[in-house]
């Protein structure tokens, strides 16, 4: 990996973490960033997805393998591509300068975020371990859940989140799922180790940043709302075990792993 694509990378993983921990603890610099509805809930569960996108790039610059860049640019295209779409027909209906502006930043990530899949595509894997049956299965799971529930997100035909959403958070969240489904669906299409450890990697920061937060929700919860907190927490902590596992317990594809095999 070429030293600048590297410090590419540490900066970018950094900067989403630092963002990360701003919409966490609710500071005023980070979330008057996100020009659109939110709520605690919601800066925390920004939070997750900036901490779920900086770690595995983070990752990728630490251990050098570049061809995970690619399932990750593809995940982030899809999402802004998206996202700019339904940010220019809000424009257009309300003529506020910050939605163009949010639109014009989503536009040029996702000409960015293209460009980087259409160029590191080819690269090969330096790690090239099979993917674990236990990943395989349960990103097929992945997949279609992100995907169906992206879906109902986009048309906003129900409440699938654990707190009330408006309706233009629910589309813009449902381009995020729909992006993961694709970050996944990666990993089941080049099925390496080293194609799923960012997701694993993801999926475990994702899991901590909402955990706490979820937890202590349920004596709050609207009744109506209790049965998606409940699915959507049992998700989080098997997520949270399955990634556990495979990065820091299986013998076969624990970090130590691979620092073994490289000395």
């Amino acid at each position: 990996m070429a030293p600048h694509v590297r410090s590419v990378l540490i900066a970018s993983g950094g900067l989403a973490l630092i963002l990360a921990v701003g919409f966490y603890l609710q500071l005023d610099w980070v979330t008057g960033m996100w020009p659109w509805p939110t709520s605690r809930l919601s800066n925390i569960f920004i939070a997750s997805i900036l901490a779920a996108s900086g770690v595995p790039v983070l990752w990728i610059a630490l251990s050098g393998e570049a061809a995970a860049i690619t399932a990750g640019a593809i995940d982030f295209g899809l999402m802004y591509s998206g996202m700019t779409a339904f940010s220019l027909q809000v424009y257009a209906d309300s003529g506020r300068e910050a939605i163009l502006i949010y639109a014009a930043m989503c536009a040029a990530l996702a000409v960015f975020c293209i460009a980087t899949a259409l160029r590191t595509r080819q690269v090969p894997f330096r790690d090239n371990r099979p993917l674990p049956m236990g990943v395989w299965a349960s990103f097929v799971v992945f997949v279609l859940l992100l995907t169906v529930i992206g879906t109902v997100l986009l048309l906003h035909k129900a409440n699938v989140f654990p707190w009330p959403l408006d309706p233009q958070q629910s589309v813009l969240y449902g381009w995020i799922f729909l992006g993961a489904a694709c970050y996944f669906l990666y990993a089941l299409l080049k099925p390496v180790w080293s194609n799923a450890q960012g997701q694993l990697l993801g999926f475990l920061a994702y899991d901590l940043v909402l955990i706490v937060p979820f937890v202590g929700h349920f004596p709050t919860v609207r009744a109506d709302l209790r049965m998606n907190l409940i699915v959507y927490t049992s998700v989080l902590i098997y997520s949270g075990l399955l990634a556990t596992y495979y990065l820091f317990i299986n013998r076969a594809t624990r970090f130590g792993r691979v620092l073994q095999s490289q000395t």
